[in-house]
C-alpha cells in the first residue's frame, strides 16, 4: 500500500528505546546531543520575531523565486562573507531540506539517478535522496590529522547516472571545511562530467577559529544552500535559499527551471519574507553568541580530553559538533547506551553518521557550558574506566 520511498520497517533502535525508559522516569539528563539553539540557553532580543507581524504580510503577491527585499538582504548577508550574488541568482525555500528536494527535481530523474554524498556526515541525506526516488552514494572523507576529500573515492562512485555532488563545510559531524583543491577537484570533476555542485554551509558562520574560506569561482553550475535556521539560530522561522552560481547559460537555465517549480508550490510564507531583511539583521546578536559558545566548549573539550591518553579529539574547523575517537573496548550502541542509563549522558555514536569503522562520539558544542564539561567529564571517567 505504502511507496518504497518510505522505509519498510520503522521500529525504534536500542538507543532509542532506552531514551524513552530515562525520559519516562523523568532521569535528569545532560543533553550532549542538543542542536537547537532556542533550547540551549542563549539570550535572543525580545523584538526579534516583531517584523512577523507587519502589515505588509497580510497580503499575498507570491513571486516564484521570492520577493525581491528578501532576495536582496539575503544577497547582503553573503557580502558580509565576502560572496558576491547578485539577488537575481538567490531562490528562497521554507527550508534547506526543501532546498535539496527543489534541486533534487531539476537535476535528477527518479529510478535511475544519483547523487554523490560525503560520509561521514548526517543521515538526513538517505532520507532526502530516497523521498525523492534518487540514489545516494557515497564518498568518503578521511582523517588525517583534518579530515579531507579522498578523491578516488569520489572517482568510484561516479556513474553515468550521477547528477550533483553534495559537498557540506563545515561538514556535521566532523566539523571539516572544504580546502581549496577539495573544493576545486569538486568542481572541475562536476564541470567534466555534465553535473551540479551542491554545497551545503548553513554552518558557514561558525568556525572555530579564525580564518579566509575559500571563495573562488566554480567552474560547474553550483548551487550553495544557506538558511535562518543556523545564520540566525531560528529554526522554527522557516526560510532557507539556494545561491546559483557557475557559468551564465547554465545559471540562466537553471534559473528559469528554478521558477517553474517554485511556482509549482509555492510554500515560502509572506511574512517571513517581509521580516527576512529585519531578521537576517538581529541574527547578528545570536550567531555572535553562538560563535562564542562553540569555541569555549571546543576548547574545554581539548583541556578534558589531554588528560586522556587513549581518548582523542579529532580536529574540527567549523560547526556544532565536535567527534572523539575512544578505545573500542565495546561496540558505540553498547557505550552510548551505558552513558545514558549509567551516567545520565546523551551522546551520539558515530555509526549514526556512517564512520568507516569504531569507536567514535559525537558531542554537540551548542550545550550550556557548564553542563558541557560535566558530561564530557562523565564520559570520559566512563571511557576511561
Amino acid at each position: 500500500m505504502f511507496s518504497s520511498r518510505v522505509p519498510g520497517e520503522l521500529e525504534p533502535n536500542r538507543l532509542t528505546l532506552a531514551l524513552r525508559r530515562a525520559r519516562a522516569d523523568h532521569r535528569a539528563l545532560i543533553d550532549l546531543t542538543v542542536t537547537n539553539p532556542t533550547t540551549a540557553g542563549f539570550s535572543y532580543p525580545a523584538s526579534m520575531l516583531d517584523a512577523l507581524s507587519r502589515a505588509e504580510g497580510m497580503r499575498y503577491a507570491p513571486q516564484p523565486l521570492g520577493m525581491r527585499p528578501a532576495r536582496e538582504a539575503v544577497a547582503g548577508d553573503y557580502r558580509r562573507r565576502g560572496v558576491t550574488i547578485a539577488p537575481e541568482h538567490i531562490v528562497l525555500t521554507a527550508s534547506t531540506s526543501e532546498a535539496y528536494s527543489v534541486l533534487f527535481k531539476l537535476l535528477c530523474e527518479p529510478a535511475g539517478d544519483a547523487v554523490l554524498t560525503p560520509v561521514p556526515s548526517y543521515p538526513l541525506f538517505d532520507h532526502l535522496t530516497r523521498l525523492d526516488g534518487i540514489r545516494a552514494r557515497p564518498y568518503r572523507l578521511a582523517y588525517h590529522g583534518r579530515w579531507m576529500v579522498e578523491m578516488d573515492s569520489v572517482d568510484a562512485a561516479w556513474t553515468p547516472g550521477v547528477r550533483a555532488v553534495l559537498g557540506v563545510s563545515p561538514n556535521n559531524p566532523t566539523g571539516s571545511v572544504l580546502a581549496a583543491d577539495e573544493l576545486g577537484g569538486l568542481a572541475s570533476r562536476c564541470a567534466e562530467r555534465d553535473a551540479a555542485l551542491i554545497l551545503d554551509e548553513v554552518f558557514a558562520d561558525y568556525l572555530l577559529h579564525d580564518r579566509d574560506v575559500v571563495q573562488a569561482s566554480s567552474p560547474c553550475l553550483r548551487f550553495r544552500l544557506g538558511g535562518l535556521s543556523k545564520s540566525a539560530g531560528l529554526p522554527q522561522v522557516k526560510l532557507g535559499w539556494i545561491a546559483v552560481d557557475g557559468p551564465q547559460p547554465a545559471v540562466d537555465a537553471a534559473l528559469e527551471r528554478l521558477e517553474l517549480i517554485c511556482d509549482t508550490y509555492l510554500s515560502v510564507s509572506t511574512p517571513v519574507q517581509v521580516a527576512a531583511p529585519s531578521l537576517i539583521a538581529a541574527g547578528a546578536v545570536v550567531r555572535e553568541a553562538i560563535v562564542d559558545r562553540i569555541r569555549a566548549n571546543y576548547e574545554t573539550l581539548g583541556a578534558l580530553v589531554a588528560a586522556c591518553p587513549a581518548i582523542e579529539r579529532l580536529t574540527a574547523e567549523g560547526g556544532w559538533s565536535a567527534v572523539v575517537r575512544v578505545p573500542s573496548t565495546r561496540t558505540e550502541e553498547e557505550l552510548v547506551i551505558e552513558l545514558l542509563e549509567r551516567d545520565g549522558v546523551m551522546v551520539h555514536p558515530g555509526f549514526f553518521f556512517d564512520f568507516a569503522q569504531e569507536a567514535y562520539l559525537v558531542v554537540s558544542l551548542l550545550a550550556e557550558p557548564a553542563a558541557f564539561r560535566d558530561g564530557v567529564s562523565r564520559i570520559l571517567e566512563r571511557v576511561d574506566a
